[in-house]
């Protein structure tokens, strides 16, 4: 009985996790375009979603396959990374993106960083600087430590020793994390 009630609540966040993008998703696309919708009212309602699916189709097609169009994408990127205030909004967004997706991935090396000793405790985090030089810190690194079940978490700067690499792939290790450990890698063999 206590392994079936094991199951439904790993279930149960596991369908937490597998909507709440989805649901975030479907609402902050739902706004923008009810947004485009209202704003234009001599429009039929929805055409606000054909015009930001069809941009957004548009653009990416653009942006991968004319060289003028990724050079005029830089350029509109050098512009606003240079500009007071909105480099600091425009950069936050694009890292924290670029992060999680495409091949500028952040949160690829998994650690056990040991918080402390007797008893020994870890927290699973992952690296995002190795050299940490200019800061005066040459025997740390930066390490990510992600918070269960929230979109946030802490920047910590640890001694080397503190660390263990975690030989797990990071979309395990992130899960892990950010479920609480209720889900993570191997799932298949915990179920046995």
């Amino acid at each position: 009985m206590k392994k079936i009630a094991t199951l439904i609540v790993r279930y149960f966040f596991q369908g937490i996790i597998i909507i709440s993008p989805i649901a975030v998703t479907v609402w902050a696309a739902y706004s923008i375009f009810d947004t485009i919708d209202v704003a234009i009212p001599s429009l039929p309602r929805g055409v606000g979603f054909l015009i930001i699916v069809s941009s957004l189709v548009v653009i990416g097609w653009l942006g991968s396959s004319f060289f003028i169009w990724k050079f005029l994408i830089n350029v509109f990127d050098n512009i606003l990374e240079r500009t007071p205030f909105l480099k600091f909004i425009y950069g936050s967004v694009k890292d924290v993106v670029e992060s999680f997706m495409g091949d500028k991935r952040k949160f690829t090396h998994p650690v056990l960083v040991k918080m402390r000793n007797s008893p020994d405790v870890y927290q699973m985090g992952f690296v995002t600087q190795n050299d940490l030089s200019k800061l005066g810190l040459d025997s740390k690194v930066a390490v990510y430590l992600p918070h269960s079940y929230a979109i946030s978490g802490v920047l910590v700067f640890v001694d080397k020793e503190n660390i263990t690499p975690v030989n797990v792939n990071p979309t395990d290790a992130m899960k892990m994390v950010v479920s609480g450990g209720v889900t993570g890698y191997d799932d298949e063999n915990q179920n046995e």
